[in-house]
């Protein structure tokens, strides 16, 4: 993993678990890494995950099972999806809508190259 200095490491591992989720790298209900395999997996302090694995068990994303492990909660795609939609939806459209308004380009010349993005882009 890649981190961005723009944002705290902490929810770079948020925003990794949560791709994962959607991606069904974890799936809802099942085991995820523990903080010490995370830690290691990613080269991080494992302070830092702790850090994120609350984040996630306070957003209902992941719990904590005593002496188990973590695991994905029921329902964490439709929360991740959702909020993903919303943040898209709320913050990314407008800036974009503004961005082309600002540099003068059509609304089609755009679409048409979001559909080749999209149909080149594997799912």
């Amino acid at each position: 993993m890649e981190f961005n200095d723009s944002r705290s490491i902490y929810l770079q591992i948020v925003d990794y678990i949560t791709t994962g989720i959607l991606c069904n790298r974890y799936r809802e209900g099942e085991r995820i890494p523990s903080v010490r395999e995370m830690a290691m997996d990613i080269e991080v302090n494992p302070n830092t995950v702790t850090r994120s694995y609350a984040e996630l068990q306070e957003r209902n994303i992941i719990q904590n099972q005593r002496g188990i492990g973590y695991f994905v909660s029921e329902g964490a795609y439709r929360r991740i999806r959702d909020d993903r939609v919303r943040e898209l939806l709320e913050n990314e459209v407008p800036r974009l809508v503004q961005t082309l308004h600002l540099l003068n380009l059509g609304l089609d010349e755009v679409i048409e190259v979001m559909k080749t993005r999209y149909q080149e882009t594997p799912q």
